[in-house]
């Protein structure tokens, strides 16, 4: 079982941190992250998100995970629901995801398939606004959702689609959502079960694919060939998105030191380098590839994020889309599996959260390693 502890007097003083810092104001100590075309291109992306929400609050969409996206735009650039320039914007979408939650606390309406994919995306976001805000109503859903997630981890340390325990989970794409989950109620004050991030750490690790030699040979044999990390356990469907979402759950579970951190990260800056050769009109990569390169670098930092962000900021800010049209003016068209103006809204939310990176105002985004989660994540 889950256990929680409400750190009230922490998230009191995000919650005055978060009122009084200006958004225009970053937190960083290197002025190279941010550009005023950069802050520019935030401004109107967010502008986009305001404009285009609906009485609703949810862009059109049910899918609790993408509203739950739109949320995060805002935090990530330190605004709070309720208050300020887009309170009343974001506070709608907050709204949404809170009263669809269901009794079992899964964040889920779209159909079972949609099941953890929703549920993840919509629990990390919701540590994330605890933690920066305090929001009553925020911290027992956050506890009911930690539980589903506890309560569906299969018995090899993954998950499926639909909210149940199982013998196998499915792929890297689940696991990835669930350990930020995890990791976010951690930045907020919730004790997650050691047995949980054990069971998906050694799930993450088996999604690891050697180049070279059997998958099945020791590390240190391993570890001098080159390899990454595949969507399946069985060295299927490698893909940049994999590669940055096995680097992303290492770096949530405090697995710092891991050698096939720098592996992927190798994989991740030559993906960026190529990428930004292209068409500077289409954005750099789809939202949930970009979602997850972003984090991996930023997780890892030094020079794979000096090197790397530069290049994927500009080719967002070049991507943006300028038109008359207010319906498109200041958004990101989709380039993944989502389209209409349900795509946009996971484009744009996904451009506004890397380009609000450096802010640094989300406790998921704290520098650094963190001691405090290696002793909260080993086994008791």
């Amino acid at each position: 079982m889950i256990c929680v502890r409400f750190h009230c007097w922490c998230a009191s003083i995000c919650a005055v941190l978060l009122m009084c810092a200006a958004p225009c104001l970053a937190w960083g100590d290197s002025a190279w992250e941010i550009t005023p075309q950069s802050r520019k291109a935030l401004d109107r992306g967010l502008q986009w998100l305001q404009r285009n929400q609906g009485a609703e609050g949810n862009w059109t969409s049910t899918n609790l995970g993408l509203v739950s996206m739109g949320v995060l735009a805002f935090l990530a650039d330190g605004h709070a629901p309720g208050r300020g320039r887009y309170g009343a914007t974001e506070k709608k979408a907050l709204d949404y995801v809170l009263r669809n939650v269901k009794a079992s606390g899964l964040l889920n309406i779209s159909g079972k398939k949609h099941d953890m994919y929703n549920h993840g995306l919509s629990t990390f976001v919701l540590g994330q606004a605890y933690g920066m805000t305090g929001d009553p109503r925020v911290g027992p859903t956050l506890d009911r959702a930690l539980k589903v997630i506890d309560q569906c981890q299969c018995q090899d340390g993954g998950w499926q689609y639909e909210a149940r325990s199982r013998e196998t989970g499915n792929d890297l794409s689940l696991a990835v959502m669930q350990a930020k989950a995890l990791r976010s109620a951690v930045d907020s004050g919730f004790e997650v079960r050691p047995a949980v991030i054990e069971r998906a750490v050694r799930d993450v690790r088996a999604h690891y694919q050697p180049q070279g030699c059997p998958r099945e040979a020791a590390e240190e044999e391993q570890q001098k060939h080159p390899g990454r990390f595949t969507y399946d356990k069985y060295g299927g469907q490698a893909s940049l998105a994999m590669a940055a979402a096995g680097v992303v759950c290492l770096q949530e579970f405090a697995q710092y030191d891991d050698w096939r951190i720098p592996k992927n990260i190798e994989i991740i800056e030559e993906a960026v380098r190529e990428m930004s050769k292209g068409n500077p009109g289409n954005p750099p990569f789809d939202p949930y590839t970009a979602y997850y390169v972003a984090q991996a670098l930023y997780q890892v930092g030094g020079e794979p994020w000096k090197r790397s962000y530069p290049l994927f900021r500009d080719r967002l800010i070049s991507s943006q889309l300028r038109e008359d049209n207010p319906e498109n003016d200041g958004g990101w068209r989709s380039s993944g599996q989502v389209y209409g103006k349900e795509g946009m809204l996971y484009q744009t939310s996904v451009a506004c959260f890397v380009l609000a990176i450096p802010n640094r105002y989300l406790p998921i985004l704290q520098e650094g390693k963190i001691d405090s989660l290696r002793k909260q994540f080993e086994k008791k």
